[in-house]
């Protein structure tokens, strides 16, 4: 099925027990998938996203790697070309940057320079953003590097529900996907149905309506804004919450109703504040709706610093709960 308003059987289950789902279920469809990465087998990997995959698939389709991401980065790179559907495992986004060369240079441009003639089915599944007390080399929230390359999709989900129905999609996709996860939502539940469903790549959501402001926010600031929002609620301001689930290709049109609607705007990326997404999707309000807009597009983001490994210090880098409810009153008052 496809997502839709009609009312399914579903179940409470966490983030990662769906991710598994996806892979399960894709795995049975579709013998062409494979999966691989650094301790996914034996381990079920560090998140337990791949458990119980090697009992059922067996060595040939889930395959434990060295640590070396160029190279088996490469391995799926030229597996997907050759009709292969991988799902390449990144323990960290911050590794990722060993594989800009094949993720870059290889994957993302071989449709292009190929005539067509040539496609990279291969989803990059890897997590990112600040938690646990990781530090500066295993906590950044990268997405903005992917997200400027032509030929890549770029996927962040905030929940459950979304976190499958969008990995479905991806590994369905002929072009290269980068699935961005958060180690912090892992354990969240949501309510997932019961049947099978796919999510389009392309169609954000809108979490939660409002009338005064929309935040927009994706992958672990979405339970952050959606917080917000409540509190926001109970002081009078009607917050309208859109989660574009993907970066690329963006819902422009999903958010531009939004701002068309509520006339003020608020972004919050986790990622540093200088030179992030949250800046694109600023851009284009302003080029496509800058008459509707009753006060500024505000940028809620991290500040531009490494990531201290101090639990406390580590929560000051990026937007809370409160720092959202203070810059959406900013936003909302000074219309």
């Amino acid at each position: 099925m496809n997502e839709s308003n009609t009312a399914v059987a579903t179940r409470e289950i966490m983030y990662r027990e769906a991710l598994n789902e996806a892979l399960k279920e894709e795995m049975r469809r579709n013998p062409n998938v494979f999966v691989m990465g650094e301790g996914i087998a034996e381990r079920g990997g560090s998140y337990k996203v791949t458990v119980d995959l090697l009992e059922e698939f067996g060595h040939k389709r889930v395959i434990d790697t060295p640590i070396s991401e160029n190279g088996f980065t490469g391995t799926g790179v030229g597996a997907a070309l050759t009709g292969m559907r991988p799902v390449v495992e990144i323990l960290f986004i911050d590794f990722s940057l060993l594989v800009l060369d094949q993720i870059i240079n290889q994957a993302a441009k071989f449709k292009f320079m190929s005539g067509g003639t040539a496609r990279v089915p291969m989803v990059l599944r890897t997590q990112g953003g600040v938690g646990n007390g990781l530090a500066a080399q295993h906590s950044q929230s990268l997405e903005m590097l992917f997200y400027h390359i032509p030929g890549l999709r770029v996927v962040m989900p905030s929940d459950a529900y979304d976190a499958k129905g969008l990995l479905k999609s991806a590994i369905r996709c002929d072009d290269p996907v980068i699935f961005l996860e958060h180690k912090l939502l892992y354990m969240n539940k949501t309510d997932v149905p019961e049947e099978e469903y796919t999510i389009p790549l392309g169609q954000a959501k809108v979490k939660k309506e409002g009338k005064d402001l929309t935040i927009i926010a994706w992958s672990g600031m979405v339970p952050k804004a959606l917080e917000a929002a409540h509190i926001l609620a109970s002081q009078g301001i009607d917050a309208e919450v859109v989660d574009p689930r993907t970066l690329v290709p963006l819902d422009k049109e999903t958010i531009l109703n939004s701002v068309r609607k509520t006339e003020h705007v608020l972004i919050v990326q986790e990622a540093v504040r200088r030179g992030g997404v949250a800046s694109d999707i600023s851009s284009i309000i302003q080029e496509q709706a800058f008459d509707y807009l009753d006060a500024p597009v505000k940028i809620l983001g991290g500040l531009n610093i490494p990531c201290p490994f101090n639990l406390n210090l580590e929560e000051l880098i990026i937007p809370q709960v409160d720092d959202i409810v203070k810059a959406a009153k900013e936003v909302v008052y000074k219309g």
